[in-house]
């Protein structure tokens, strides 16, 4: 048996639309050179928010449970966008980066293959149609 997500998306009026996500609305919008009023990211860019966000929450709980202490964790999404259209991303580039004191670079590298090979099913999804990269970055505290 299967989960089954879903999300219901009305319009608000110009090019902007409302998604409502389990009680969280996130609001969609065009920039204004494309005919809205820039009143929400658009909804391209929220491919990149799912991944970081997966992945991210992923790499925290395996580090927690390797007993790997960070202070800070930021995930940069690159994305790659081809000019034709459908205009869409072709290459997405991952950088984690870690702030904390002597922090086992072998033990953050297993935690983000983990998360890339095994458990962050948005990047297995993308992994099927695009390439995904992804670099280690640590910042001594």
């Amino acid at each position: 048996m299967s989960d089954k997500h879903i999300i219901k998306t009305e319009w608000i009026g110009g090019m902007a639309f409302e998604a409502d996500i389990n009680g969280h609305k996130v609001i969609m919008d065009a920039p204004e050179e494309g005919g809205g009023k820039n009143s929400g990211p658009g909804p391209k860019k929220l491919q990149l928010v799912a991944l970081s966000g997966c992945t991210g929450m992923d790499v925290v709980s395996i580090l927690k449970k390797m007993r790997v202490e960070i202070e800070k964790c930021s995930i940069e999404v690159q994305g790659d966008v081809t000019d034709e259209h459908p205009r869409q991303y072709y290459k997405m580039h991952v950088i984690y980066e870690f702030t904390g004191k002597d922090l086992p670079l072998d033990k953050l590298e297993k935690a983000v293959h983990m998360s890339e090979e095994s458990y962050c099913g948005v990047e297995a999804l993308y992994r099927k149609a695009i390439e995904v990269t992804s670099e280690i970055r640590v910042i001594p505290s």
